[in-house]
């Protein structure tokens, strides 16, 4: 994974993972394999997805990146404390998965917990053969 700060502002981890380096050929398998690990976590919570490429296609002024073919998030909480209202700016936690065409991006914003960073990490590195 790469750690970055996208916008010069947001400290996100990212990994680019080749289809021919994984066994999953759409965004929807790469969150279902992601949602079996979340499940299995002992603290984290499943939440949802949200479809963010239908969302911005059904606007009337969008803008989508050539290359761009699908885009999801799956959404879970880590939180197993509530240690000031504050805390609530950085949950719940998503995983960003895009379709490329020959490849899928994954990202996620850096969560303040380091626990919860790992198993991000590897849950997505688990994806790759």
């Amino acid at each position: 994974m790469t750690q970055l700060h996208y916008k010069e502002q947001y400290p996100i981890l990212t990994l680019t993972l080749k289809k021919e380096a994984t066994a999953y050929r759409n965004v929807d398998a790469v969150l279902d394999a992601l949602q079996v690990h979340i499940e299995a976590h002992t603290v984290a919570t499943y939440i949802g997805r949200f479809d963010h490429f239908s969302h911005t296609c059904s606007l009337q002024e969008s803008t989508i990146a050539t290359g761009i073919h699908d885009a999801k998030n799956i959404l879970f909480c880590f939180g197993k404390e509530l240690p000031d209202p504050l805390i609530l700016a950085v949950r719940p936690r998503s995983i960003g998965v895009a379709d490329m065409g020959e490849s899928f991006v994954l990202s996620f914003l850096e969560a303040p917990n380091p626990v919860a960073n790992e198993a991000m990490r590897s849950w997505c590195n688990a994806l790759q053969h």
